[in-house]
């Protein structure tokens, strides 16, 4: 297809192959930016309508609550950062019960690679909520949450680690 051609990222992080559905109804790598409109537009446009120091209060709150995601996935048996997060993506492992006292080796994460797709097949077809999932170079497949919401709370970011936690638990 020519837009595939011309507009293809290959962003592996976001269009995976291993889905449960057929991802060649995926537009999204066909798209000029994934589909997304003209970003500058939509910040500037916020900005006029909230102002610097309201914009500036989100920030911090969005930061506030990624810093308090990664402080339960650290305090939560089965859950493991990938890395110790910078800014509002929280990238990390859901480790099932069947497999917290499975020794690190190989095996271990060749299993763990296949729990994040499966937890999010059950997200979808639930319709719970929806959290992206990736592998980076070696890395086994991880959830990649972005916590930017100006709604999102704390109870909201418990929830997504008890749903993730009902929906794989059986693993």
């Amino acid at each position: 297809c020519l837009l595939q051609r011309c507009h293809c990222a290959g962003a592996t992080y976001l269009f995976q192959q291993d889905k449960f559905y057929d991802v060649s109804y995926d537009t999204g790598d066909k798209s000029v930016q994934c589909s997304r409109k003209p970003d500058a537009f939509k910040f500037w446009l916020m900005w006029k309508a909230v102002g610097t120091k309201e914009l500036g209060r989100r920030v911090d709150r969005a930061l506030a609550m990624a810093k308090y995601l990664a402080q339960e996935i650290k305090k939560r048996e089965g859950f493991r950062l990938v890395i110790e997060p910078e800014f509002a993506n929280i990238c990390f492992w859901y480790i099932p019960p069947s497999l917290r006292n499975v020794p690190d080796c190989p095996e271990l994460w060749k299993k763990l690679h296949a729990v994040a797709p499966v937890v999010k097949e059950r997200m979808m077809k639930s319709g719970s909520m929806m959290i992206g999932y990736q592998k980076h170079g070696d890395k086994a497949n991880f959830f990649r949450m972005v916590v930017i919401s100006p709604q999102v709370n704390r109870q909201d970011l418990d929830f997504v680690l008890d749903e993730i936690h009902s929906l794989g638990k059986d693993l």
